[in-house]
């Protein structure tokens, strides 16, 4: 994939990742990459995220194009578990996922390591969507 998709963040999760990256050291890579997504993201008020976007604590079904489907949820780095289905926003899929769009595709580590090409296919929650907006 050559080209990233244009992603939509809300002032509440904008506002809260500008305050875990200023604990992060200046030249992290996390930081560095997180600081990227932001600094191209359009910025709205969570009552006008639109329902079909990645926010912050979303869950998130994504597809390959071998058909295959699996979930994840976009978490604070503080939510992360170990078991691969709360991804912080640090990591580098996490930072990834964050603003995407239902049909968007990103480049996602498969078997092995290797990239392999995911669709985000459905937003099974978005918090603004469900009224959320206190998390």
């Amino acid at each position: 994939m050559n080209q990233k998709p244009a992603i939509t963040v809300s002032s509440r999760d904008l506002e809260r990742l500008e305050a875990v990256l200023a604990t992060l050291p200046f030249d992290a890579a996390a930081r560095t990459q997180l600081r990227s997504e932001l600094d191209r993201a359009d910025v709205l008020a969570p009552e006008q995220m639109p329902a079909n976007v990645v926010t912050m604590n979303s869950v998130v079904r994504f597809r390959t194009g071998a058909g295959e489907s699996f979930q994840r949820a976009l978490v604070y780095p503080r939510d992360a578990r170990a078991d691969g289905e709360h991804v912080s926003v640090l990591a580098p899929v996490g930072a990834a996922m964050l603003g995407l769009t239902v049909g968007d595709s990103i480049e996602w580590p498969g078997p092995g390591g290797a990239p392999i090409e995911v669709r985000v296919s459905e937003l099974v929650y978005q918090p603004e969507r469900s009224g959320d907006l206190h998390r």
